[in-house]
């Protein structure tokens, strides 16, 4: 079957996050909406998002497609309705278009010639904070996807595991995959499991308490306190103290300091010492700065941290308010505390910010992803041009 991922009117709130991927590549639990939807729906994947993201990653129409809202996390009984869709028919859970089943014309103008109510329980993200507070949902099912029938790896005498290790149906709660190492930590397992992926290392006198996932070549050095639900993503290397944190890939807070309730996007760094606040000191509700409505809209939230867009960076002993947004490409440096919203390619700290070149934003993020083995394609070029473009109009230089 052609399963397209389609995103929805959400998108806007969740920018900065969506500048620069379609939201099927947001990580969320272990895997991202697109790993999670191979997995329980077979078919040939593609993409509907913004043009100017759709050359890296492009659709594929037929006369014949399963278009899927792609913050929706899938189930076996989600799956099993949207495999079941017949030819015009639309699956929704109240308003909402969870899939649809026939021609890209039909799609675009809504014309469907029957409409079914899922009866199945919907576990979906259209705010960037539901993704940390769903995080132990995601988690726990992606935990039951990934490890269900298999055998992990054996966990070393020198662990110290709190709580016990098995379910109730008496699969393990720890699962450790090949070429991993966790030597003389302690893993608590009485809130949830954890998930430690290939070649990921935990270094000695570290305590997690699960929900928690590390994906491959994940790194969380000595001594690191983390507490749930908390996500790793691919290539992150972590330490200090973490609290309900998901990062989504090639990111790293290597070094002392706090971090909660946050949201961190790909190839970003936390200089030593960085700390980010998740609590307002008088307790008030968090206010979060929204792209769609360039305000900052309550949230009915008393914890809320940093969101930051893929490629920003924090100096050594920098500080954020609570619930600060960095967009793309921003590199906040200094003593003080930033404003709570800081514009894609800007670079500065309290005192104030400039703008980023292009050239040499390209120049920190090559050199940054070189060592990761990895290239700023042109097609990358391509996209954060047009994010540079945007950012400009809404800066008023342009």
């Amino acid at each position: 079957m052609n399963i397209v991922l389609f995103d929805t009117k959400s998108r806007g709130h969740l920018l900065p996050l969506a500048f620069t991927r379609p939201v099927a590549e947001f990580r969320f639990g272990i895997l991202t909406m697109r790993e999670k939807w191979e997995r329980l729906l077979p078919g040939e994947y593609s993409y509907l998002t913004q043009t100017y993201l759709s050359e890296k990653y492009p659709s594929v129409i037929t006369n014949d497609n399963l278009f899927v809202a792609s913050n929706v996390c899938p189930s076996l009984m989600l799956s099993a309705e949207i495999a079941n869709l017949t030819y015009g028919e639309c699956l929704k859970k109240g308003e909402h278009m969870i899939a649809f089943r026939g021609t890209k014309e039909q799609f675009d103008n809504n014309a469907f010639e029957k409409e079914t109510e899922t009866e199945a329980e919907i576990i979906s993200f259209d705010r960037l904070y539901h993704i940390f507070m769903q995080n132990d949902k995601a988690i726990y099912e992606d935990f039951k996807l990934l490890t269900e029938g298999r055998e992990s790896e054996p966990i070393s005498d020198s662990v110290r595991v709190i709580g016990n290790p098995y379910f109730e149906d008496g699969t393990p709660k720890i699962f450790i995959e090949k070429g991993a190492t966790a030597e003389c930590v302690i893993f608590n397992v009485k809130s949830g499991p954890i998930y430690i992926g290939k070649d990921v290392e935990i270094q000695e006198g570290s305590a997690i308490r699960g929900p928690f996932a590390a994906c491959e070549h994940a790194a969380v050095n000595m001594n690191t306190k983390i507490y749930p639900p908390t996500t790793l993503g691919p290539y992150c290397k972590v330490g200090g103290e973490l609290n309900n944190v998901v990062m989504f890939g090639y990111a790293n807070k290597a070094h002392e300091g706090f971090l909660g309730n946050a949201v961190i996007g790909e190839w970003c760094n936390l200089g030593a010492g960085t700390n980010a606040s998740n609590l307002k000191n008088n307790y008030a509700e968090i206010r979060l700065w929204d792209y769609t409505t360039q305000s900052f809209p309550k949230t009915g939230l008393q914890f809320c941290g940093l969101i930051m867009g893929d490629h920003s960076k924090a100096g050594i002993n920098s500080m954020f308010n609570t619930a600060t947004v960095t967009g793309v490409g921003v590199n906040s440096y200094g003593s003080g505390f930033p404003r709570t919203y800081i514009p894609s390619f800007s670079e500065g700290g309290a005192a104030g910010f400039d703008n980023v070149t292009l050239k040499r934003f390209y120049d920190g993020a090559s050199r940054m992803m070189a060592r990761r083995g990895k290239e700023l394609t042109d097609a990358d070029k391509r996209i954060y041009e047009h994010i540079y473009e945007k950012t400009m109009i809404e800066k008023g230089i342009k």
